[in-house]
């Protein structure tokens, strides 16, 4: 062969192989790029779905703050899903579970338990879905970016004082209660407590749990009403209770018993009206549905809330006399 060909062959072979080392190369860099650009879209996606979850709406009051979330998210263009946890630990975990599953942007929570919760609200939270707690707290902080609730005591407070002036500052009555694994179950009858106890001639003859529960209420109230026929007063830790009592009292052809409620909700404002119930501390559910989807979406967009993570919004006490300025869980 000539030295010539010789040379030729030698160039051809080097273009060849620079080639095919530019090509591996660029294959490579693609590969990588690939499965980078993968990850990241897997790891940031996250759906245009706010998941709003409650107890029943068969209570009023729940069903007005879960109407309210649904409507507000809709407004600021957000798809919701509303479903109810039935006051269930484990059918809220499995709501949350969806939730993270569907990649929801936020998780609106009246939740099913202050100590039952803590373990969903932080599955949700390590899936990087940032969950907004309202009517009911947990007891922990850090976990959830907001706990909105109306103010238990200030408006627990207010009822008991409107209460002691209906019995004239003496006299038997009877506390019914909220369940026991609520912390606005315990707040509310402390907070009655603090006034009531100030009046050493009002004597608390029975108390006891329903609930939150109207039927549960009902059966409670007519057992009592045997062993404490001349009561003077029952006062309840959430309205659906107390128009339990109501109806037990009525059965039992009681009147003049004074009837006080906790949340303000329509049908205890028609018994206000009707003065089978003395009065009920409204307890703003709408507005705290509300504020709970704003700071979502300002958590959704900017990551941060700008609000602390504890809120607490003022109850209002609602009587005969202004009864007429409320509506669904809100002054008209």
């Amino acid at each position: 062969m000539s030295h010539r060909n010789v040379t030729r062959l030698a160039k051809s072979a080097a273009v060849l192989t620079a080639g095919l080392l530019v090509l591996s190369a660029c294959g490579s860099s693609d590969d990588s790029s690939d499965s980078s650009s993968k990850n990241s879209s897997k790891g940031s996606s996250k759906s245009n779905l706010i998941a709003i979850i409650t107890p029943s709406p068969d209570n009023p009051f729940f069903k007005a703050e879960a109407d309210a979330a649904d409507k507000k998210a809709k407004s600021l263009g957000y798809t919701t899903s509303v479903a109810s946890h039935d006051d269930d630990p484990n059918k809220q975990s499995e709501l949350i579970d969806a939730a993270i599953s569907r990649k929801a942007a936020a998780i609106i929570l009246d939740n099913a338990g202050a100590d039952a919760s803590i373990g969903p609200v932080t599955k949700a939270t390590k899936a990087g879905i940032p969950v907004f707690l309202i009517d009911r707290e947990i007891n922990q902080t850090g976990i959830a970016k907001a706990q909105i609730v109306s103010n238990n005591s200030q408006g627990a407070q207010l009822a008991a004082q409107e209460f002691v002036k209906a019995m004239g500052e003496k006299g038997d009555y009877v506390e019914l209660t909220g369940k026991e694994s609520d912390t606005n179950a315990g707040v509310r009858s402390k907070g009655y407590s603090d006034v009531i106890s100030q009046y050493p001639d009002m004597k608390r003859v029975a108390q006891q749990t329903a609930n939150w529960d109207q039927q549960e209420a009902f059966s409670k109230m007519e057992t009592i009403l045997q062993r404490y026929p001349k009561i003077k007063g029952v006062i309840a830790g959430n309205d659906t209770m107390a128009l339990g009592a109501v109806a037990a009292l009525k059965s039992a052809k009681r009147t003049g018993v004074a009837v006080v409620g906790f949340d303000g909700s329509p049908d205890a404002i028609a018994q206000i009206k009707a003065g089978t119930m003395r009065a009920t501390a409204l307890q703003p559910a709408a507005l705290g549905a509300e504020m709970a989807i704003e700071q979502a979406d300002k958590f959704v967009k900017t990551g941060k809330t700008g609000q602390p993570e504890k809120q607490a919004i003022d109850c209002e006490l609602i009587t005969k006399e202004n009864s007429a300025e409320f509506g669904v869980f809100a002054r008209l």
